[in-house]
């Protein structure tokens, strides 16, 4: 029956994500309630984590809570990331190493892996670096500059 509650809790929470600007845990908790469901602050904060949950910057500038497999909005999501989060883009190879605050590498990535770049192959994050792979023949230092053109702001080292 717990498993159920947790199940049917998850599922609503990620429903709100889904279709309304959630920007807050105490939002979500509020709208679960209109629902009959009952939840506090650390199941909330725990349901979140699970569902792969994370705070996306939008067009007006609120940040508000997205889901993985949510489309994040292509090369316009990704250029808002690149210019909140990323402190460096080097090339080597075929290879990309982006670097960013503490904590910021896990957005970027999902931001670059959800855009749909032709010339990549995947992203790896830690949590204040991402390396990006590139197609077989593609330059790393194309990538980067791509991601550069993005932000505005040239800064590709070549290792």
């Amino acid at each position: 029956m717990v498993g159920a509650v947790k199940t049917q809790r998850q599922q609503a929470i990620a429903r709100l994500i889904r279709r309304r600007v959630v920007t807050s845990q105490h939002e979500i908790a509020s709208m679960l309630r209109e629902k009959g469901l009952r939840a506090t602050q650390a199941t909330i904060s725990r349901d979140l984590e699970e569902l792969g949950a994370f705070k996306a910057r939008l067009a007006d500038g609120r940040v508000a809570y997205r889901l993985p497999d949510e489309p994040a909005g292509g090369s316009d999501h990704l250029r808002r990331m690149l210019v909140e989060f990323r402190s460096d883009i080097s090339a080597s190879g075929n290879l990309v190493v982006v670097k960013t605050p503490p904590g910021g590498a896990q957005p970027v990535a999902r931001a670059i892996d959800t855009a749909g770049l032709a010339d990549t192959i995947g992203t790896l994050a830690g949590d204040d670096t991402i390396l990006i792979v590139c197609r077989e023949g593609i330059a790393g230092r194309t990538v980067a500059r791509r991601l550069e053109r993005l932000t505005g702001v040239p800064a590709t080292k070549e290792a």
